[in-house]
């Protein structure tokens, strides 16, 4: 499969939980600290490592250490990315992906 669908899966993925995309709600208002994130939600700050793990692995994350801190911000490079992404994908264009016969008369 294309690396597009397969890096855009794993981030749309990442944000099916009703958690981090409240995370990135938070965070499209500045950089913030884990301890500031932490005071919107009820769990625990190993409950929200997890989240922002998740959200830095895929790429819509930014981390950076200050002192005993740790800061998070939006990387709005890639979210930019993935809302172009979703864009193409639903607009109709002479481009699209063309389904195989061959392979839909065999299933």
């Amino acid at each position: 499969m294309c690396k597009k669908y397969d890096k855009n899966g794993r981030i749309l993925k990442a944000l099916s939980d009703p958690n981090r995309l409240k995370i990135i709600d938070l965070l499209s208002c500045g950089e913030k600290c884990a301890c500031e994130i932490l005071e919107s939600f009820e769990f625990t700050q190993p409950t929200l490592s997890h989240h922002m793990k998740v959200l830095i692995d895929c790429g819509l994350v930014k981390a950076r250490k200050d002192g005993i801190w740790n800061l998070y911000k939006l990387n709005t490079s890639n979210c930019n990315r993935l809302v172009l992404f979703l864009l193409n994908l639903i607009t109709e264009n002479e481009d699209c992906v063309q389904i195989d016969k061959k392979n839909e008369d065999s299933n």
